[in-house]
């Protein structure tokens, strides 16, 4: 049994690698040559072949990550490193829920350091090859350290809690512990902005002037209580621009990049705003949430049922724990992982047109096609990224099927509208 499971670990691993490298191979030949015609007045050829360049630059570095990490995974299985990992935490630490923390953080925090010239290269050498990047050696940093205290105080701090869980209570480990993840789940919604992001990033409120008041009027006018609408700093790392919607209830906020407000117009702002907009009034935050909470009893109760199999730690020569079950669903899972991502996605791409759709309603204007368009153009988007990789892995529409839709608003708002 034991080499059955160790055999399928490999099996998954490779699979999902080469399936991976099929996509991404799939999506770089599909480049035209020249612009698609809708986008052309603002996407110029030179751009075009830039985004081009900037795509390929980005899939390249992809391939060598995945595949450094693939050998990586390979040769921790092969030469029994995971074995060793786990009598090196056993040293260390002697109590279970200590062993696990140990485990996990060694694995973690080493991947991490060793995935870090990649990390560096992207930043420092694509990024800026391409004008994007605004960020510096101390900042890349800074956050790198601020991430991995986080990680420490918060998901330490959750998996010891689950942990004893697991340890006191074990027949309802599975639903106590959705229970933790999912209330977590929901503070991390409500503060997230409060919280962690002015870990990284400057947010200060929109200042009075025409763009606020053009956006509060907006609110207002389509029954959406409104009052936090804030900036932040994004050009301190990318010149990329974008704009999100966080929190619920009180602590729903808007935000705006500094560098979304700088190219773009307070019309086309609204519009992107109103997309916002529409994914809250139409619940899909809600939709969102419940298909993740969902999801986590799943694999919870899944995971339940592997945490009472000794063969399937055995199976990489380590003792029964709980972080070598850990360990070992998390190798098995990646074919449903890859399933669940494809429906997600398509569920995501469905949410991205109802929002679009929304904005038309109460804009009627091309002032969210002009936005999409620009911010295609400024992040150096793919166009055209072939049918199959979107499929899997996107989960908002690309540009141009939004902007078809959006046209299709128009074409037929304008036959209903009277003569």
């Amino acid at each position: 049994m034991e080499n059955l499971i160790f055999t399928l670990i490999i099996a998954f691993l490779l699979f999902d690698s080469i399936f991976d490298t099929w996509l991404s191979v799939l999506n770089s030949r599909n480049w035209p040559q020249t612009v698609p015609e809708r986008i052309a007045s603002v996407f110029t050829q030179e751009k075009f072949l830039k985004a081009r360049d900037y795509s390929f630059d980005r899939s390249r570095l992809s391939h060598i990550v995945s595949f450094f990490q693939l050998a990586l995974i390979l040769v921790m299985l092969f030469s029994g490193g995971f074995a060793l990992v786990d009598k090196l935490a056993a040293d260390i630490w002697t109590h279970p829920i200590g062993q696990s923390l140990v485990f996990f953080g060694i694995l973690l925090f080493g991947a991490d350091v060793l995935s870090l010239p990649f990390q560096y290269y992207s930043v420092f050498t694509i990024e800026q090859k391409y004008g994007f990047n605004k960020s510096t050696p101390a900042i890349f940093i800074g956050d790198k350290v601020k991430s991995w205290i986080m990680s420490v105080i918060l998901g330490g701090g959750i998996f010891w809690l689950l942990a004893e869980i697991y340890y006191s209570i074990p027949d309802y480990f599975w639903l106590l512990a959705w229970g933790v993840l999912t209330l977590f789940s929901l503070l991390m919604t409500m503060f997230y902005s409060n919280i962690i992001v002015p870990l990284f990033n400057k947010q200060t409120p929109l200042e009075a002037g025409e763009l606020r008041d053009a956006i509060e009027n907006f609110a207002q006018t389509n029954g959406f209580n409104l009052k936090n609408i804030y900036v932040i700093n994004g050009s301190k790392r990318s010149t990329k621009s974008n704009a999100y919607f966080t929190g619920i209830g009180p602590k729903k906020r808007i935000v705006l990049y500094d560098t979304l407000i700088e190219k773009h117009t307070s019309e086309e702002i609204v519009a992107v705003l109103a997309h916002e907009i529409g994914h809250y009034k139409m619940k899909h935050v809600t939709v969102g949430f419940l298909m993740s909470a969902a999801l986590n009893l799943g694999m919870l109760y899944l995971l339940n049922i592997l945490l009472t199999r000794t063969e399937f730690t055995a199976a990489l020569d380590m003792e029964p724990s709980l972080h070598g079950s850990l360990l070992v669903f998390a190798l098995l899972f990646s074919p449903v992982s890859t399933i669940i991502g494809i429906v997600s996605n398509i569920i995501s791409r469905r949410h991205e047109f109802a929002a679009d759709s929304f904005a038309w309603e109460h804009t009627h204007t091309t002032a969210l096609a002009d936005a999409l368009i620009k911010l295609s153009v400024d992040n150096l988007s793919n166009p055209t990224p072939h049918p199959y990789y979107v499929f899997v892995n996107y989960s908002h529409p690309p540009v141009l099927e939004r902007l078809k839709a959006l046209d299709n608003f128009s074409v037929t708002d304008c036959k209903s509208a009277p003569e």
